[in-house]
């Protein structure tokens, strides 16, 4: 009689634990599923905020070099959890050895008033990395900031810079060989109703360009 009621209580401990095997599955999957529908690219706001734990695998956006020599990484960085985690973008410029050359941040405290990469591509003479920006939220929606680095110089610098601190009114440009920029800005600061497209050589403005403070 001992035996039986001890085989009866293994046997309940046993469905016991395979009961509570199965809920942690279930709970697991149910979870997996969940952090799957989690919106983590696509420059999106969020209704409601995402799991904190969520978008932990995203990936960079890298550019590689015509000349295969260098590579610029486009990293999501944002920290709202009322958006996509690539709201707002980090650039790094690397070597193909994977020395880090220089970075830029375009992230905010909040997540709220960074930038992030809209557009890039390299010259054909791998020299320039261009990229453009648009707000992450939603301030200014008609300017695009456009930023250039230089490979020669180091040096990454605001391209309204180059152009009398006019501002770019599209993220979309032009870039012909070897290094010539086209884009849309205005006529003459101020005009906001008088767009134009101009082209410049990018080797010749960055010689323009005062060096950056040390």
């Amino acid at each position: 009689m001992l035996a039986t009621q001890f085989c009866g209580r293994d046997a309940g401990n046993r469905w016991t634990r395979v009961f509570s095997f199965v809920v942690v599955v279930a709970a697991a999957l149910l979870s997996s599923r969940a952090q799957s529908e989690v919106r983590c690219t696509g420059h999106q706001a969020l209704q409601k905020p995402r799991p904190e734990a969520s978008c932990q695998f995203i990936t960079p956006e890298i550019f590689i070099s015509p000349d295969k020599a260098i590579h610029a990484s486009v990293l999501p960085v944002g920290v709202s959890l009322y958006a996509t985690p690539d709201m707002e973008s980090r650039v790094v410029i690397r070597s193909s050895d994977g020395d880090t050359l220089t970075s830029e941040d375009y992230s905010s405290p909040r997540g709220v008033s960074g930038h992030y990469v809209y557009f890039a591509k390299w010259s054909p003479d791998s020299q320039f990395f261009i990229y453009s920006l648009t707000s992450s939220g939603g301030h200014q929606p008609w300017s695009f900031p456009i930023i250039v680095y230089s490979r020669k110089r180091n040096v990454i610098a605001k391209f309204s810079d180059m152009i009398q601190d006019r501002p770019t009114l599209s993220g979309d440009f032009e870039v012909s060989g070897p290094h010539t920029l086209r884009v849309t800005t205005l006529k003459r600061p101020g005009a906001i109703d008088q767009p134009v497209h101009v082209s410049i050589d990018l080797e010749k403005a960055f010689a323009k360009l005062k060096p950056p403070a040390q």
